[in-house]
């Protein structure tokens, strides 16, 4: 299963590289999927641990790019 984030908080990231040491470090992001009954929640790494996520694709760079992350 997979979840599509935003970068919270209107921060934003200028490469993949930025993204996931935000998403390793727990920065909070928003769940961006209108089918999801949690859109527009926050979730972060550890939450997704919890939840059973498999993967999160996480956009950046003004929306325009797509990191994709294995949750561990």
């Amino acid at each position: 299963m997979y979840k599509t984030l935003v970068p919270a908080y209107g921060r934003d990231y200028k490469s993949a590289k930025e993204v996931k040491a935000a998403w390793e470090a727990g920065k909070d992001f928003l769940i961006a999927d209108l089918f999801d009954p949690y859109d527009g929640k926050p979730a972060n790494l550890e939450s997704a641990q919890q939840a059973g996520w498999k993967t999160v694709n996480i956009r950046f760079s003004k929306l325009t790019k797509i990191a994709s992350i294995k949750v561990k």
